[in-house]
C-alpha cells in the first residue's frame, strides 16, 4: 500500500536529524551478508568455472555477467525505487527482494556439475553466476541511496565509512570461508570422487547465502525509513516534486559535472580491480605454486590462499574505514582518495616480486586501503552533488562508471594475458599501474566540496 500524497502540500525546510551510530551502521548492516556473497563470488568464481570446463583465456568473458547486470539493472533499480512508497519503505523492498534471489542462485552455483541433464554445467554455473550478480545489484544499489537518503550532510562521510567498514568486515569473513573450512574445519579441499567442485567451495557458498538472508532482515526490519512527507520537508521539495517522473534522456542531459569527473578514475580503478579478481588466484598458482592444472591440488591450495589474501585486503580496508573520516575531513575528499588509490597500484605491482605466499600480505595493505576509499569516497564526494528526487537512478547511473571498466577489462582480459606472455601474474602488474593511473587522474579531475 503506497502512503498518501498531497500534491498540493507546500515545502517546508528542515535538515535531516543527525543519526546515532546504531542507526546509521542497521542501514547498511545488510551490506555485511551482501558482501560475504559477493567476496565469496570474487574468489572463488575463476575456480569454480576453470573446475568445470572453463579454458583461461575465456575466464574474463564469464565474468562479463556482473558488470554487464549491473549497467542495466542498477538505473533500473534506481529510479524504480525513487517512485517507491511503500509501508516497508523506499529502498528495502528491492534490498530485501534481491536477497532471496541472491541466496538461491548461491546455493546453485557450486552445484552446476549436478545439473548436467539440464545443461551443460559450464552453462548452468554461468546462467547462475548471471542470476547471482543480478539479483546482488537489485540489493546493492539500493544501500547507497539509502545513506544518501536519511543521513545528513554532515554526517556522509562517517555513513560511508561504516558502510565500508562492513562490507570489508563482510568481505573478509567470505573470503576466509574456504580456507576456514579447509583447515579447522577440516572439509575436504579437493572434489570427492567423480566431482568437480571441492566441498569446502560448496559448503562456503551455503553459509554465504544464509548468512546473506539473515544480516538484510536484520536491516529489513530496523531500518525506518521517510515517508514521502518526511523526506520532502527534509530536503525542502514538494511531496509532488519527490514523485515526479523524468525521461531517462532527460536525467542523462542533467547528470552532474562531478559524476563525469568521478567516472575518469572509476574507470582506471575498477578496470584494475576486475583485473585482479579474475587473474590472481591463476597468477599466484603459477607464480609460487608452479601449477596451471585447475583439478590439482596444488591449484586448489593457491585457490584457497587467494581467498586469505583477499580476506587481508579486506580486513586491512576494513581497519583503514575507521580513519578514512578523519582523514577524508582533515585533509579532504580528494586528496584522501587520490593516496588511496595510489596505495593500491603500489601494492599491485609489487606483486611480480613476490614468490613466498606469506609475503603477499605486505601489497594486500595498498589494495585494502585503496579498496576502502573506493567504496566510500565517491559516493561521499557525489551524493552532495545530486538533486534529493533522483538520488536511486542517479547512483543506479553512475554505476556504469564500475561496469564499463569492467566490461572493457572482460573483453580484453584473455588478449593481455596473450600479449603478457601467458603469465597472469603480469596482468596484476598492468592492474597496479592503471589504479595508480586512477589516483592521479583523481587529483586532476575532481571537484570536490569537502
Amino acid at each position: 500500500m503506497s502512503f498518501s500524497t498531497s500534491s498540493a502540500q507546500t515545502k517546508t525546510s528542515s535538515s535531516k536529524p543527525f543519526l546515532n551510530f546504531w542507526q546509521i551502521w542497521n542501514m547498511s548492516f545488510g551490506f555485511l551478508g551482501v558482501q560475504i556473497g559477493y567476496s565469496l563470488q570474487n574468489a572463488n568464481t575463476s575456480r569454480i568455472l576453470s573446475a568445470i570446463g572453463a579454458d583461461p583465456h575465456s575466464l574474463s568473458l564469464f565474468w562479463l555477467a556482473a558488470p554487464m547486470a549491473g549497467l542495466i539493472v542498477q538505473p533500473i533499480v534506481g529510479s524504480s525505487s525513487d517512485k517507491t512508497w511503500t509501508r516497508l519503505g523506499r529502498r528495502i523492498p528491492y534490498i530485501f527482494g534481491g536477497s532471496i534471489v541472491s541466496a538461491i542462485a548461491m546455493f546453485f552455483m557450486p552445484n552446476s556439475e549436478h545439473f548436467a541433464s539440464l545443461l551443460p554445467a559450464l552453462i548452468f554455473g554461468a546462467f547462475m553466476l548471471l542470476l547471482m550478480d543480478t539479483s546482488f545489484n537489485v540489493t546493492m544499489q539500493p544501500f547507497r541511496a539509502l545513506v544518501s537518503d536519511m543521513v545528513p550532510e554532515e554526517q556522509r562521510n562517517k555513513g560511508y565509512a561504516i558502510q565500508s567498514f562492513l562490507i570489508n568486515t563482510g568481505a573478509f569473513v567470505g573470503s576466509m570461508l574456504p580456507y576456514v573450512l579447509t583447515n579447522i574445519f577440516h572439509v575436504a579441499n579437493e572434489p570427492n570422487a567423480g566431482e568437480k567442485v571441492a566441498p569446502t567451495v560448496i559448503w562456503a557458498f551455503y553459509f554465504g547465502g544464509g548468512a546473506l538472508l539473515l544480516s538484510v532482515l536484520w536491516t529489513s526490519f530496523k531500518t525506518k525509513e521517510y515517508p514521502p512527507e518526511e523526506y520532502a520537508k527534509y530536503n525542502n521539495i514538494e511531496v509532488a516534486d519527490v514523485e515526479e517522473k523524468m525521461s531517462f534522456l532527460t536525467l542523462l542531459k542533467n547528470i552532474p559535472a562531478t559524476m563525469w569527473q568521478l567516472s575518469i578514475t572509476q574507470f582506471f580503478s575498477w578496470f584494475a580491480l576486475f583485473l585482479m579478481w579474475v587473474y590472481t588466484t591463476q597468477a599466484i598458482a603459477q607464480n609460487i605454486w608452479g601449477t596451471t592444472d585447475p583439478h590439482s591440488k596444488l591449484f586448489n591450495d593457491a585457490g584457497d590462499w587467494t581467498g586469505v589474501i583477499f580476506a587481508a585486503y579486506s580486513l586491512f580496508a576494513a581497519l583503514y574505514s575507521l580513519v578514512l573520516t578523519p582523514l577524508a575531513n582533515k585533509f579532504g575528499r580528494k586528496n584522501s582518495y587520490m593516496f588511496s588509490l595510489i596505495c593500491g597500484g603500489v601494492g599491485l605491482i609489487s606483486m611480480l616480486f613476490i614468490k613466498d605466499q606469506n609475503l603477499l600480505f605486505i601489497p594486500m595493505i595498498g589494495v585494502g586501503v585503496a579498496w576502502a576509499a573506493i567504496l566510500a569516497l565517491p559516493y561521499a564526494i557525489l551524493s552532495s552533488s545530486l538533486p534529493p528526487k533522483q538520488t536511486g537512478v542517479y547512483m543506479g547511473i553512475f554505476n556504469a562508471s564500475i561496469t564499463i571498466p569492467q566490461i572493457a577489462a572482460g573483453l580484453l582480459g584473455g588478449i593481455v594475458l596473450t600479449l603478457v606472455g601467458e603469465n597472469a601474474m603480469n596482468v596484476i602488474g598492468i592492474a597496479g599501474v592503471s589504479m595508480i593511473l586512477a589516483g592521479i587522474f583523481a587529483k586532476l579531475f575532481i571537484q570536490s566540496k569537502d
